[in-house]
């Protein structure tokens, strides 16, 4: 592959690794970036069931209504999904995990130190590469996934795991209602999204940003985020 300038379409911004489990969601974005294929509905970052594994997941093209298959949505080869993470503490990513489309394979580059950081970026095609077909059919589909030197990976469509009640939000802007319910009302269940999937070790992201935390000093901290960064 060439190295290409790619900019940032769409990003989810920033996650602090301190608790086994973080989300980020974002389904309602600008009108120049909702219903493309760079626009990005959520971010996770959990600890994976080996415990010395993190898993990163972002998620693409909300909305898809059920049964939609991977052809009626389509990963686009013009864009590249970017998971950045801070080892230091400023808010710059210090390394970058890439993945991007080419045919029917999903290619992975990373985890490594980027050519260029902020809204720019290479295909860092110098940095160990991995792949993984994508995975075809419905969201229910059965999930290829490819594994190689401790990391697994996965690209395909998959149900929208994002529980959000948007009417009572809107209830709650508007002031109409205060409060959330006790059991609120899954706004997004049953659509489906594309989803791109990395879990690797731990140790391959370096010691962390220490003394972060101030209730937690001596516990390494890492920043996270997701971009799709559009071909230019």
């Amino acid at each position: 592959m060439n190295k290409k300038s790619i900019v940032t379409t769409a990003a989810i911004t920033c996650l602090l690794v301190v608790t086994p489990f973080l989300i980020s969601g974002d389904h309602l974005d600008a009108p120049a970036v909702t219903g493309t294929t760079s626009d990005l509905t959520g971010f996770y970052a959990f600890e994976g069931e080996n415990p010395n594994n993190i898993v990163l997941i972002a998620n693409l093209q909300g909305f898809l209504p059920p049964g939609a298959a991977t052809e009626n949505a389509a990963f686009d080869e013009d864009v590249l999904i970017e998971f950045n993470i801070d080892t230091t503490g400023n808010l710059s990513e210090d390394l970058v995990i890439q993945a991007v489309k080419r045919g029917d394979t999903m290619y992975f580059f990373g985890p490594t130190v980027p050519a260029s950081t902020g809204l720019q970026s290479e295909i860092a095609t110098f940095a160990p590469m991995n792949k993984v077909l994508i995975s075809e059919g419905t969201a229910d589909a059965e999930a290829i996934v490819s594994e190689n030197d401790g990391m697994k990976f996965f690209a395909g469509p998959r149900d929208d795991p994002f529980f959000f009640d948007l009417n009572r939000f809107n209830s709650i802007v508007n002031g109409e209602v205060s409060g959330f319910n006790a059991e609120g009302e899954d706004t997004f269940a049953g659509n489906n999204v594309l989803t791109i999937a990395v879990e690797l070790p731990k140790a391959m992201l370096g010691a962390g940003s220490v003394g972060t935390n101030p209730f937690e000093p001596n516990t390494p901290i890492y920043s996270m985020w997701v971009e799709s960064k559009r071909k230019q």
